[in-house]
């Protein structure tokens, strides 16, 4: 880990790891997937406070009077945009750990084997904590 990152200071591009063969980051593409992450980030946020609102409206209707049919709909409706919800709030977490992990300059680095993740991995799935093999590995199980 860079000196500076276990310092608690930000690493700088040039710093996080990368697999053999690839060119370090530089400071333009590890700011573009940044602004990428931050962008996703604030649009799950307010996808997130809509779906509350979404949910909290559909609270709000008693359902008095209706038949099976309804009840079920409406049952299915409020289940599926809760599921939305909770798929929303993981990726805004992903998305907010990989912030906080360039941030702490082990963005890069997988989490099951220390490894370089892979520049072109991060590129292509920012947030991406592990590296192909392991991420493979853990698919089998």
């Amino acid at each position: 880990m860079p000196a500076q990152a276990a310092a608690g200071a930000p690493a700088t591009a040039a710093e996080l790891p990368v697999r053999e063969g690839e060119e370090r980051w530089t400071s333009a593409e590890l700011a573009e997937v940044r602004t990428g992450l931050e962008r996703e980030i604030a649009a799950f946020r307010k996808e997130i406070a809509a779906s509350a609102s979404q949910i909290a409206l559909g609270d709000s209707n008693d359902g008095a009077g209706d038949d099976q049919a309804d009840a079920g709909a409406k049952t299915y409706q409020r289940e599926h945009e809760l599921a939305l919800s909770y798929n929303s709030q993981d990726l805004l977490a992903q998305n907010e750990r990989a912030v906080h992990r360039m941030d702490a300059g082990t963005y890069g680095i997988c989490e099951s084997c220390a490894r370089p993740i892979g520049k072109a991995r991060l590129q292509a799935f920012p947030r991406a904590t592990l590296c192909v093999t392991c991420k493979q590995r853990e698919e089998r199980r």
